[in-house]
C-alpha cells in the first residue's frame, strides 16, 4: 500500500507541475528566444518540406516560421496543457496544422510517409530517446530528414560534471529534461547520419548551454 500511495502522489505532483510548466514555458524561454533561439528556429525549419511532423511541439514556438514548401503540418504533443497553449497560438496564425495527442515514441503516422521530422528541445525529455528515434526512422521516407535543435552533454569536462550533478533536480524542475543526454551519439546509434553544428543557448542556465543544431538522415 505504501508503494502505491507514493507512486500516486508522485504522479499527481508530476502532472500538476506539468500544467504549471505549460503556463511558464514561454516566459521561461523568453530571454533565450531573443538571445538567438528564435533565429535558430527560423533557420532550421526553413529547410522543412512536404509532409512535416513536429514532435513535442509544445506551445508552438516553431509554427510561425514554417515555409510555404510545407504541404501539410502535423504537430504532436502529449501534454494537455501544452496542447491548449499550442491550439491558442495556432488560432492566431495563418498557418494551418493538425494537432495530435501523441508521444514521440508512438506516432500515429504510416511507415515511410513523412518528408521532414522536426525536433526542437524534445529528445532530452522523452523517457525512451532510442524508441523515439526508431519511431522517427520508421515514419521518414527513404529521402526524408530529421531537423533538430537539441541541448546535449557538454564537451567541456567541467560543465559535464555540473550537468551530472544537477541533472536530477533540473529534470524535476524542467518537465523531465535530461540535461546531460548524449543525443547525437544516440542518433548515430539508431542508424542516422548526422550533420550538426555546436553552438550555445544563450540566456539560459549554463547546464543547458551546449546546443547541437543540424540535420539527420537515414
Amino acid at each position: 500500500m505504501t508503494d502505491i500511495a507514493i507512486g500516486t502522489t508522485s504522479t499527481a505532483w508530476s502532472n500538476a507541475w506539468l500544467r504549471v510548466m505549460a503556463v511558464l514555458y514561454d516566459p521561461f524561454l523568453w530571454l533565450g528566444e531573443i538571445a538567438g533561439m528564435r533565429r535558430r528556429r527560423r533557420a532550421l525549419v526553413a529547410a522543412a518540406r512536404g509532409l512535416v511532423v513536429e514532435i513535442g511541439a509544445g506551445t508552438g514556438l516553431n509554427v510561425a516560421h514554417y515555409p510555404d514548401a510545407v504541404d501539410e503540418l502535423i504537430l504532436t504533443e502529449p501534454e494537455p496543457g501544452m496542447r491548449r497553449k499550442l491550439a491558442g497560438r495556432l488560432r492566431r496564425l495563418p498557418r494551418t496544422a493538425r494537432i495530435v495527442d501523441a508521444p514521440a515514441q508512438r506516432l500515429p503516422v504510416p511507415d515511410a510517409s513523412v518528408d521532414t521530422v522536426v525536433s526542437t528541445l524534445v529528445l532530452c525529455t522523452v523517457d525512451d530517446p532510442q524508441g523515439a528515434l526508431r519511431e522517427i526512422a520508421r515514419i521518414l521516407r527513404p529521402d526524408g530528414q530529421l531537423l533538430f535543435i537539441e541541448h546535449v552533454r557538454a564537451g567541456s569536462r567541467l560543465l559535464a560534471v555540473w550537468q551530472d550533478l544537477l541533472m536530477r533536480p533540473w529534470r524535476g524542475f524542467a518537465g523531465g529534461c535530461v540535461c546531460n543526454r548524449p543525443t547525437l551519439n544516440l542518433m548515430r546509434g539508431c542508424g542516422f547520419t548526422v550533420q550538426a553544428d555546436d553552438t550555445v543557448w544563450r540566456g539560459m542556465p549554463a547546464i543547458v548551454h551546449p546546443l547541437a543544431v543540424g540535420r539527420a538522415t537515414r
